[in-house]
Formats: C-alpha cells, sequence, structure tokens
C-alpha cells in the first residue's frame, strides 16, 4: 500500500518513511503543502499522512482541496496542535483521523492498519465480466475464480481504477512497480500477456487495450 507523508520536518519524515518502509509499504515524501497536493494527483496514494503547518498551503487546506476531489482516500493529521476547536476543525475539513505529537510509531502504525482495512471493506472493482475484490485479493471472470500473482493483481487493479484513461507506460511502471527512474517498461508486456491470457482474452476482443506507443486502457466496450 502507497502512502503520502506530506510533512516538512526532514526529521519526522525520514523517520517515518524507513519505518513504514520497513513494514512493507511504499512511501512518497513532499515537504509542503503545494507539492503534497501535485503529488497525491499524480500519485494517487491509498492514505495521507498530514501535517498541519506546512509552507506554501496548509494542512487544513490541502485537506480540504483533497475532499473536493477524493472522498475515499483516509487522510491522517500529524500535529501538535490539540484543543478541542482545532481538533474538530481537522475532521471537518475531511480528515479521518487526528493523531498529537509526540507520538509513538506503533500507535501510529495501527491506525494506518486500522484506516487501510476500513478503507478496502467490500471494496468490489468491476470490468465488464471481470469483478476483482480488493479484500479478499481474489479476482472473478464471469464468477469463476482466476488466480494471479501479486505483480499482476496491481497492475489489473490499477487499469480498472483508470477505466476509461490511456494509462502511459510510464505511469504504470512508475505507480504499480514503484520506479521513478528510466526503466525498459518492456517487462509491463510480459505481465499484461499473462493477465489476458489467465482472464481469456482475446485479441481484438478485448476489455484492456494496448494503445501503441503509449500504454494501456480498459474499457467496457470490449470492440477494438
Amino acid at each position: 500500500m502507497h502512502v503520502l507523508i506530506v510533512e516538512d520536518e526532514t526529521g519526522i519524515s525520514s523517520f517515518l518513511k524507513q519505518g513504514l518502509e520497513e513494514e512493507n509499504f511504499t512511501v512518497t515524501l513532499a515537504k509542503d503543502g503545494v507539492e503534497g497536493l501535485i503529488l497525491f494527483d499524480a500519485q494517487k496514494p491509498d492514505l495521507v499522512l498530514l501535517d498541519w503547518m506546512l509552507p506554501r498551503k496548509t494542512g487544513l487546506e490541502v485537506c480540504q482541496s483533497i475532499r473536493k476531489k477524493d472522498k475515499k482516500t483516509p487522510i491522517l493529521f500529524l500535529t501538535a496542535k490539540d484543543t478541542i476547536q482545532e481538533t474538530v476543525e481537522g475532521l471537518k475539513s475531511g480528515a479521518n483521523d487526528y493523531i498529537k505529537k509526540p507520538f509513538s510509531f506503533e500507535e501510529l502504525l495501527e491506525r494506518i492498519k486500522i484506516h487501510f482495512r476500513d478503507s478496502q471493506k467490500n471494496e468490489i472493482l468491476k470490468l465488464a465480466n471481470i469483478e476483482m475484490n480488493i479484500q479478499k485479493h481474489s479476482v472473478l471472470v464471469d464468477g469463476a475464480s482466476v488466480n494471479l500473482t501479486q505483480r499482476e493483481f496491481e497492475l489489473l487493479k490499477y487499469l480498472i481504477e483508470h477505466k476509461g484513461k490511456v494509462c502511459t507506460r510510464n505511469s504504470i511502471i512508475e505507480d504499480v512497480w514503484g520506479i521513478h527512474f528510466e526503466y525498459d517498461t518492456g517487462v509491463i508486456d510480459v505481465f499484461m500477456n499473462s493477465i489476458r491470457k489467465k482472464l481469456n482474452l482475446k485479441r481484438n476482443v478485448e476489455y484492456i487495450k494496448t494503445v501503441r506507443g503509449v500504454g494501456y486502457i480498459a474499457d467496457d466496450n470490449k470492440e477494438s
């Protein structure tokens, strides 16, 4: 799962990044509110850890901006502000939780896990006759179970989440593989061929189309 940390104190952000990566999370850091919003739009993280007092845009402004376009992604405030009025203000802005500094990493980790479980509860993604249950990590085609590897599952999930939009090879390699430097994107073709075979998707009659020279698009309309 991908966590975006928007925090201007380098010591705190580095500590959180190291701890979460040791727990097998993918972590992206932003040092101010404007950068946080840019990275949120570009990377679509699964959860946001958000400091209140940030340069350029406050955490409150960032939270409000995110909630105008995204109602589901969990947002957890990390802040020294602790009055009842401030807590209420943060929650009214759209935050899911409010953790006062200083905090223990163990408590933060448990809260993150709780919010991930809640956000994934009964989450079903559909593409034509394909159904993905995110919580159960299962895939059905016409009701029949299909066994995908972890990476195949993540790739299919990414394409369906962006259904109707072209996913470029670079965006896939960055968002699904977590690689943010020049890399041979040909590896994507290998996984796509495997996914198509397992889902019994045939060339020219498919719900996941190749956009030549660009990437892929998931579409409920199977006609090429």
